[in-house]
């Protein structure tokens, strides 16, 4: 197997490559005098004419679509703002040039122009083509124009080649370009600071997650892939900064699916003196504030559902939310009884469950989570899975923890922070002996954070928010890998023949 069995490369355009250069022309110049921008030239021409402009435009990008008549040529170019389109005369520029673009310039090729703009008897606004350069002389085909790009595998695999064809993925970007620029615009408002703690971390913690783990030669040391950052940005606001937060890449070593991704962005944010009552209403306003700018109003659509974001959301307790979507009140029955109402409803881990708290975990994730289709808060959980959540003001054996939903997704998680050192200390022990026994999401202890919550954090509230699907929900995207760029795939490699194997792992 060769070096080319894992390239695209079409022979016929090497071979046009080495024409050029036998004549002397660089196929791949190191600048280009741009000027202008397709959509800069069709703001300032709006109102252009069928005559010719004075002004002489110079505009640069790839050329999409050549159509040949004779001794003319059209041809569409596109740069990031949009497409225009080229005429060429043969009178204009010559034999010579003429001849250069006939018989060398292709559909994928970076050209750039200098020329004059005009609209034609069509009415479409075009560039009246004195002269161009070769920028770029590309060796991979384009698709087919009239199907584009759309095997989702190929989208995924090769997202440049989808950006290059695609304006709906270029738009999704944008927008989340977008979106995280609001966010950190809507944190700095409101003093808060903006931090950036290890991803390479010696001990995991932060999330009851799976982590990836990996090698330090010098150290001689085991390291592991942030799964959070919660545990670093905590020791800062030990150390006396108030408000503070992170927009970090997270990994966790976990199954991939329309709404998971090992490797995904969050934000989290901590604020001193606050409660998960206060980090709900932050969390309320910027996911209102973020959809409106998107999209000019409150509401927007996603996976068939019209979602109204208007304030305030929907609130209720996990046990509110289990009477309510699995028809029964936990507090009135045994052990006993919870077990076999979970085994007759097939709920996932009822089976290992010993406790009331882990029951309602385990209910409201088989029977509420999917039901949440309107933006709504679920708050109180279970002691036993909330390590880091302060214990309840009231409610014995209860966190206060909350949880955002909205279209059946988890979209947030925040708490009252724990800021007990011992009961931390105890709560990090329980888990670690978890992990022990063989739990692969539990956490480790982390004694120098146990320490630093040992030099005193004042009562603070944390949120943290996942920006993959926060951007889901505002592109209109129903996969996680609509809105990565690149997302985290099986490697395919050629197999006999040329055939490629490896999992399919692109349509969903």
């Amino acid at each position: 197997m060769s070096d080319m069995d894992h390239l695209c490369f079409d022979t016929t355009k090497i071979d046009k490559i080495q024409e050029l250069l036998e004549r002397g022309v660089m196929v791949y110049p190191y600048t280009f005098e741009r000027k202008d921008t397709v959509e800069e030239i069709k703001d300032r021409f709006s109102e252009i004419g069928h005559e010719k402009s004075e002004e002489e435009v110079s505009v640069a990008g790839r050329i999409y679509i050549v159509r040949q008549h004779g001794k003319t040529i059209f041809a569409d170019l596109g740069d990031s703002d949009g497409r225009v389109q080229l005429y060429l005369r043969k009178n204009d520029l010559g034999e010579e040039q003429f001849d250069l673009f006939r018989q060398y310039v292709d559909a994928g090729d970076i050209i750039g122009v200098v020329g004059h703009v005009f609209r034609t008897k069509m009415g479409e606004i075009t560039i009246w083509v004195d002269r161009f350069e070769l920028l770029t002389k590309s060796v991979c085909p384009l698709p087919e124009k009239f199907h584009g790009l759309k095997n989702v595998e190929t989208r995924y695999r090769q997202r440049y080649l989808d950006l290059i064809m695609n304006e709906e993925s270029r738009e999704t970007f944008r927008t989340r370009s977008r979106i995280i620029s609001l966010l950190r615009q809507f944190l700095f408002e409101r003093d808060y600071l903006e931090f950036e703690t290890p991803t390479l971390q010696p001990i995991y913690g932060g999330a009851n997650a799976r982590p990836f783990t990996t090698y330090h030669n010098a150290l001689d040391q085991k390291l592991y892939l942030r799964i959070a950052p919660e545990l670093y940005l905590k020791r800062l606001v030990v150390g006396g900064f108030d408000k503070v937060f992170e927009i970090a890449k997270n990994f966790r070593n976990e199954d991939i699916d329309t709404n998971h991704n090992p490797e995904f962005s969050m934000v989290e944010i901590y604020e001193a003196y606050r409660d998960y009552n206060d980090m709900m209403d932050l969390t309320e306003e910027i996911f209102s504030l973020l959809v409106e700018k998107v999209h000019g109003k409150t509401t927007c659509s996603f996976a068939g559902h019209d979602l109204d974001y208007a304030r305030p959301w929907r609130r209720l307790s996990m046990e509110e939310a289990v009477q309510e979507y699995a028809g029964i009140d936990i507090r009135a029955m045994s052990l006993e009884e919870l077990q076999a109402f979970g085994l007759e409803h097939c709920v996932e881990g009822c089976e290992s469950a010993t406790t009331r708290g882990e029951y309602l975990a385990l209910f409201f994730e088989h029977f509420g989570e999917k039901q949440l289709i309107q933006p709504t808060f679920v708050y109180d959980f279970p002691i036993e899975n909330s390590p880091l959540a302060k214990k309840h003001r009231s409610k014995e054996g209860m966190t206060e923890r909350f949880e955002l939903f909205i279209a059946g997704m988890e979209m947030a998680n925040g708490f009252s922070e724990l800021n007990d050192p011992l009961d931390q200390k105890a709560r990090l022990e329980l888990q670690d002996a978890k992990r022990r026994r063989g739990d692969l999401e539990a956490q480790m202890i982390d004694y120098d954070f146990i320490n630093a919550l040992g030099y005193g954090m004042p009562p603070t509230g944390g949120v943290g928010i996942g920006i993959d699907r926060l951007v889901m929900l505002l592109t209109g995207k129903d996969s996680i890998k609509e809105v990565l760029l690149f997302p985290q795939m099986k490697t395919i490699v050629p197999g006999p023949n040329g055939a490629e194997t490896g999992e399919n792992g692109g349509d969903e």
